[in-house]
């Protein structure tokens, strides 16, 4: 029988995550499915550890809280030790329903993928910020970008995958959930996408305090994601801009002196040169960096 391992990161949820892994227990014991559910406990000042633990889940806490990043390579680090056939990460807000685990693990099941994303883009959702939807749906179009494979949610927290999967480096503390789509897509695993439904929120998130908020750390993030995974363009296009401005610069200097014979002061010569060898250098640096990532 097929083992599987639900993992779950939580950080001061103990309103619901009871509720959750009561939810996912329900589900995984009527389709007949071996499964352990793991919680891992980022430093939460309420009772999420004590919640979780009555509940008949594994839980693993940090001494503090970490962040998403460091408690999804927890996450990994202690789901491959019960050596599961598939992994699948659950967030423990009840956003997701764990009805849909059965059709997100099936793929897998059935040796048509190695990683399967719940997406809400394809399935229904009840309740998103405007602002958030634009950077979520930019953010994928940027992963889509880089992977030449289309996502249309790359941020999901719902998702399965095989251990081989779990076993990726991932080494950001910002993108993550981007990173694991993207190795596994360039380390020539079959990714897929399944539509799942997202509910609305019960209270309010403590991850993001305001959309201006997010709407920062989103752009941040898809430069993070361009400098790391295509350096040549992210920094080609940087190089490109600077030499196209130390061209403009010096071609209004030659018009200068074409007409009046001067060249309206040698400190806009020496701008100029600057911009164009600045982006001569700039362009260079991304061909390094991008023949170091191969």
């Amino acid at each position: 029988m097929m083992k599987i391992v639900v993992t779950i990161p939580a950080y001061n949820e103990e309103k619901t995550i009871g509720k959750v892994i009561r939810n996912i227990k329900a589900i995984l014991t009527k389709n007949k499915l071996n499964h352990t559910i793991l919680v891992v406990n980022d430093g939460s000042k309420d009772k999420t550890k004590e919640v979780a633990k009555r509940e008949g889940a594994v839980v693993f806490s940090h001494p503090i809280n970490y962040g998403l990043a460091e408690t999804f390579r927890t996450e990994m680090k202690k789901a491959v030790r019960f050596n599961p056939d598939i992994i699948v990460h659950f967030d423990a807000d009840g956003q997701y329903l764990a009805s849909d685990i059965p059709k997100l693990i099936n793929p897998i099941i059935n040796k048509k993928a190695d990683l399967v994303l719940g997406s809400r883009f394809k399935g229904k959702i009840e309740s998103m910020p405007l602002i958030k939807r634009i950077g979520n749906i930019l953010f994928s179009k940027v992963i889509s970008n880089i992977t030449k494979t289309k996502i249309t949610d790359a941020q999901t927290g719902f998702r399965a995958f095989t251990k081989d999967i779990a076993l990726i480096d991932i080494k950001s503390n910002h993108t993550y959930t981007q990173e694991q789509i993207i190795k596994a897509i360039k380390d020539k695993y079959k990714v897929v996408e399944i539509p799942v439904y997202f509910a609305k929120r019960k209270d309010k998130s403590r991850l993001i305090k305001n959309s201006f908020e997010y709407a920062i750390k989103a752009w941040i993030n898809i430069l993070r994601t361009y400098r790391d995974y295509e350096p040549l363009k992210f920094f080609g296009y940087i190089g490109g801009l600077f030499i196209l401005i130390g061209l403009i610069l010096g071609i209004w200097i030659i018009m200068i002196f074409l007409k009046t014979g001067l060249v309206g002061g040698i400190p806009r010569v020496i701008l100029s040169s600057l911009f164009i060898i600045s982006g001569i250098q700039i362009f260079f640096f991304g061909f390094l960096a991008d023949m170091n990532r191969k």
